[in-house]
């Protein structure tokens, strides 16, 4: 899966393609009665029937388009040229996109299963949407240590952020390659929150950060996976949602070792995936219809069954085995998810500043 490859800045070529593509035209119908959903998810992030259902139950046609990274998604969306139906962005990406007037308000009578979400996960989505009421809660998860229990012993797992500047495992580190996922790792070793702007700090951890580079073996994104399958690193810094798929390919693969996941004692990022709905949105009856869909009980659970990344939905999680619901990598106790921030739009200065300090560290 190719999930969670977020949180770079700069607009790619292939961004502005897809940004290209879509002021050509999508073939929409002009009529706002039409009865389909056009749908904007991240690649490989539904169940494998979940929409043949939908489709067969509501009587919908289901559009389904796919984004890789949130910010190939938010400029097509400002463009208005493609009009969206539902979409699915991160925390962050969503405050941006409630400043920028680009989603409405959902009609939570229209969704009689918004019941299932757990008040825990609302509660943390107040840090982007103060008074909920844009999104709803899809998919969440954690940052944290993935550790080979062949390298690292288990006298000596990992409990701190500070164990990735540990030079007895120089040359087996990696690191994201993601300016605010680095930086929240020093942020929270240095005690800072994640959402810091203040620039003395930011050049701490900057500096922390180039300390620890002689150690890494490499900046990686979706490559983690594959590196940690095949043994070629001690410690990753990796979402928790990735860790049932690469624990599943280290059994298959009949290696002499396991894979464990552990959020560090100061804590972490906690992200959240939502469903919004555009501003500019024909079909919005159906789009509620679709999240009402989404948020029942045996889809949430099929849904999580094929991703793998933790739902929020509690009668979804009612219905897991003791052994999911118990897995504290998966699903952590409250005090740790106490101590794990979500990510803010940080304003345009704040991503300059941000996006400066990370080219400073990349070029050492």
């Amino acid at each position: 899966m190719t999930r969670r490859s977020i949180l770079t800045r700069a607009l790619s070529a292939a961004v502005l393609a897809a940004l290209g593509l879509a002021l050509g035209g999508c073939g929409q119908k002009s009529a706002k009665d039409d009865n389909t959903l056009y749908v904007y998810n991240w690649g490989e992030y539904i169940g494998e029937n979940v929409v043949k259902e939908f489709e067969k139950e509501t009587g919908i046609k289901v559009v389904y388009d796919t984004f890789e990274t949130n910010e190939e998604m938010l400029p097509i969306i400002e463009a208005g040229a493609v009009q969206y139906d539902v979409v699915c962005p991160s925390d962050y990406i969503i405050q941006k996109m409630i400043q920028k007037d680009l989603i409405q308000p959902i009609d939570f009578d229209k969704i009689p299963n918004y019941k299932n979400i757990d008040p825990k996960y609302l509660e943390k989505s107040k840090g982007f949407d103060p008074e909920n009421k844009y999104s709803v809660p899809y998919c969440w998860g954690t940052v944290g240590i993935l550790y080979n229990t062949s390298m690292v012993p288990e006298s000596e797992a990992p409990t701190s952020w500070a164990d990735l500047w540990n030079p007895k495992y120089q040359n087996n580190i990696l690191m994201q390659d993601s300016v605010r996922d680095a930086f929240m790792v020093g942020e929270k070793l240095l005690g800072y929150d994640i959402n810091t702007t203040d620039k003395t700090q930011l050049e701490a951890v900057k500096d922390k950060l180039i300390a620890q580079k002689p150690l890494v073996q490499a900046y990686v994104i979706d490559q983690v996976r594959d590196k940690m399958i095949g043994g070629e690193a001690a410690l990753a810094v990796i979402y928790s949602g990735e860790m049932l798929y690469v624990q599943k390919e280290v059994k298959a693969s009949g290696a002499n070792f396991d894979l464990k996941y552990v959020i560090p004692k100061e804590g972490s990022n906690v992200w959240i995936d939502s469903w919004v709905i555009p501003k500019n949105a024909r079909h919005k009856e159906n789009a509620e219809k679709w999240i009402d869909f989404l948020c029942r009980a045996d889809i949430a659970k099929e849904n999580f069954e094929y991703i793998t990344y933790p739902t929020p939905n509690k009668a979804a999680f009612e219905l897991l085995s003791p052994e999911l619901q118990n897995n504290k990598a998966l699903f952590p106790d409250d005090a740790d998810l106490a101590k794990c921030e979500v990510f803010q739009y940080l304003g345009e200065d704040g991503d300059a500043l941000y996006d400066e300090l990370w080219k400073e560290v990349k070029a050492q």
